[in-house]
C-alpha cells in the first residue's frame, strides 16, 4: 500500500455495498420521521392520554433532544465495540421503545418510551454514517452514498406528516410508531450479511459523564423554560434554571480539561465555525417551530382531517426541497453570505405572512407561510453542514460532522420547546381572560391545557356552550400562532444580517482527497464476524 494520498485507485463498491446503503437509508429515514410524524397525531393522542401543555410538549420533543444529546458519545461507543454490532442494538432497543411508544397507557409512559425511542435512534444514526464511510472507499461512490442518506434523512423530516396522517386516518395514533418495527426487523435479518463490521482501534473510551452533564442541563433549562411558560416563574422552576446554568458551566471547564474532551472546544477558537453551528441550529428552530404550529392549525383550527393535513402539507415539503436542491447549483454563481442571507430574508417573509393568519377562513394563508419559510431555510439546511465541516482543520473534520449532525437535532427540538412554550404560553393567557361565563370549572382547566383538548370537551357541551368554547379557544391558540410568527420573523431577520456581516469570507469546502493514507486506513481493525 503507498504510504501517499491518491498514487492508488481507491476500490469501487460492488452491489453488495449498494444494497447495504439502501438497508442503512431506511433507518435513516425513520429517524428522521419521528422527529415529525407525532404532530398531526397530537389531537387524537391528547383525547386518549390527556396530557397537560408541558407533558405534550415533552411527547413531541423528548425525542430530538436525547438524539442530539447522544449522537456524539454513542459514535464513540460504536467505533469501540464495533459500528454494525451497535447498529444492530440500536435496532433492538428502537423496536421495543417503539412498540411502548405506540401501546402507551398515559402520558408519563409516552413520555418514558420517547425517551428510549431517541437514545435508541442516536445508536443508530452514527453508526449508518459511519459504515458507509468505510463501505465506499471510491471519492465519488462516497459523495454519492452519503448524499443519498442525507437525502433520506430529509426525505423522513418531510414526509412525516403525510405519513402520519395516512396511518391515522386508518388507525389509531399509536400506528405512526410501529412504522420502525417492520424497517428495525429488516435491519436485524440483513445486517449481518450486508454489511461489514468495523472498530476504531485508537478511539478512546467515551465521556458518559460529560454526555449525562450536557443532557441533563438542556432538559433542565427547557423543562425550566416550559414551566415558567405555564405558570411563570416559581421555585420549581428557578431551581430548575439554576441546575441547567450550573451543568452547562460545569461541562464547559471539564471539556477543556479533558485531553479528548466529548465536545472539541478548539473548533469554536474558529469564529466561523462557530457562527455557522449557530446558523444551523436556530434555522431548524425556525423550521420545526413553524411547523409544529402550522400542522396543528390545519387539524385544530381549520378542523381538517389527519390525511387531509398531511396533504396541505406537500407544498412545504415542496417548497423544502426547492430550496435545498437549488441551493447547491446556486452557491456556484451566487456568494454564499448573499445567497444564505437572501433565503432568510425569505423566511422572516414566510413568517409575516403568518401573522395575517387570524381564523379557519386562512388556510391559504397558513399553507402559503409555512411554504415560504420552508423555501427559504432550504439552503442553510442543504449547505449548512458543508459549510461548519468547511470552516473545520481537515483533521477534525469527523468532529465538526458530527456536531453538525447534533446541532441539527437539538435545533430540531429546541424549536418545539421553545417555540411551543411562547405559543402555548399565550394561548393560556388570552384564553383564560375570554373563557365564556358559566362553564364548569374542570371544563375550563382543561381548555387552557391546550387547544385539543378544548377541542374535545367543546363536543361533550350543550351545543351553545360547545360553540362559544370553540370560538375563544381557537382565537387564543390564532394569537399564540402569530406571536410565535412574529418572534420567528425577527429572529430570521437578525440571522439574515448576521449571515451576511459574519459569513461574508465563507467558502463552501473543496472536493475530498482521492484516497486515505496508510495511517487512515490502519486505523480500523476488520472483523468479519
Amino acid at each position: 500500500m503507498s504510504s501517499g494520498v491518491g498514487t492508488a485507485a481507491a476500490p469501487r463498491a460492488t452491489r453488495k455495498e449498494w444494497l447495504g446503503l439502501a438497508v442503512l437509508a431506511l433507518p435513516t429515514m425513520l429517524i428522521a420521521m419521528d422527529l415529525t410524524v407525532l404532530h398531526l397525531a397530537l389531537p387524537t393522542l391528547t383525547a386518549d392520554l390527556r396530557p397537560g401543555n408541558t407533558q405534550l410538549l415533552w411527547i413531541v420533543d423528548i425525542y430530538g433532544f436525547l438524539i442530539a444529546g447522544f449522537l456524539i458519545p454513542m459514535g464513540s461507543i460504536g467505533d469501540r465495540i464495533g459500528r454494525r454490532r451497535l447498529l444492530l442494538i440500536g435496532a433492538v432497543a428502537f423496536g421495543v421503545a417503539s412498540v411502548l411508544s405506540a401501546f402507551a397507557a398515559n402520558a408519563a409512559m409516552l413520555i418514558a418510551a420517547r425517551a428510549l425511542l431517541g437514545i435508541a435512534g442516536s445508536t443508530l444514526m452514527p453508526s449508518t454514517l459511519s459504515l458507509i464511510r468505510i463501505m465506499f472507499h471510491d471519492p465519488k461512490q462516497q459523495g454519492a452514498a452519503i448524499g443519498a442518506w442525507t437525502g433520506f434523512f430529509g426525505l423522513g423530516t418531510v414526509i412525516g406528516p403525510l405519513v402520519g396522517g395516512t396511518f391515522l386516518e386508518l388507525f389509531w395514533w399509536g400506528s405512526v410508531f410501529l412504522l420502525g418495527v417492520p424497517v428495525m426487523v429488516l435491519l436485524l435479518v440483513l445486517g449481518p450479511i450486508l454489511l461489514p463490521e468495523y472498530r476504531d482501534k485508537a478511539i478512546a473510551r467515551p465521556d458518559l459523564i460529560s454526555a449525562l452533564m450536557s443532557i441533563v442541563g438542556i432538559l433542565a433549562l427547557i423543562y425550566s423554560l416550559k414551566r415558567i411558560a405555564a405558570d411563570g416563574l416559581s421555585v420549581e422552576s428557578g431551581i430548575a434554571l439554576v441546575v441547567g446554568v450550573v451543568l452547562a458551566a460545569f461541562f464547559i471547564v471539564r471539556q477543556r480539561r479533558l485531553t479528548q474532551p466529548l465536545v472539541d472546544l478548539a473548533l469554536f477558537r474558529n469564529s466561523l465555525f462557530g457562527t455557522a453551528l449557530g446558523m444551523l441550529v436556530l434555522a431548524t428552530l425556525l423550521s420545526a417551530g413553524s411547523q409544529f404550529f402550522v400542522l396543528q392549525y390545519l387539524q385544530l383550527v381549520r378542523g381538517l382531517t389527519p390525511l387531509q393535513a398531511g396533504l396541505w402539507s406537500l407544498p412545504t415539503t415542496v417548497a423544502i426541497m426547492i430550496g435545498a436542491m437549488g441551493a447547491p447549483a446556486l452557491a456556484s454563481r451566487v456568494k454564499l453570505s448573499t445567497l444564505l442571507a437572501g433565503g432568510l430574508v425569505v423566511t422572516a417573509a414566510g413568517m409575516v405572512v403568518l401573522t395575517l393568519v387570524s381564523g379557519p377562513s386562512d388556510l391559504y394563508l397558513a399553507v402559503a407561510g409555512a411554504a415560504v419559510i420552508g423555501l427559504g431555510l432550504g439552503p442553510m439546511v442543504s449547505l449548512g453542514t458543508g459549510l461548519i465541516v468547511g470552516a473545520a482543520p481537515p483533521e477534525r473534520a469527523g468532529a465538526a460532522s458530527a456536531m453538525a449532525s447534533t446541532g441539527t437535532e437539538l435545533g430540531s427540538a429546541l424549536g418545539v420547546a421553545v417555540i411551543g412554550s411562547v405559543g402555548f404560553a399565550v394561548y393560556r393567557a388570552n384564553l383564560t381572560d375570554t373563557l365564556p361565563e358559566g362553564l364548569p370549572a374542570d371544563v375550563g382547566e382543561a381548555a387552557r391545557d391546550t387547544l385539543a383538548a378544548a377541542v374535545e370537551v367543546a363536543g361533550k357541551l350543550p351545543a351553545a356552550d360547545g360553540s362559544r368554547l370553540l370560538s375563544v379557544a381557537r382565537d387564543a391558540f390564532v394569537q399564540g400562532l402569530q406571536t410565535t410568527a412574529i418572534v420567528g420573523a425577527a429572529l430570521a431577520v437578525v440571522l439574515a444580517v448576521a449571515s451576511a456581516a459574519m459569513l461574508r469570507n465563507a467558502r463552501m469546502p473543496g472536493p475530498p482527497p482521492v484516497a486515505e493514507t496508510d495511517d487512515t486506513a490502519k486505523s480500523f481493525e476488520k472483523a468479519d464476524n
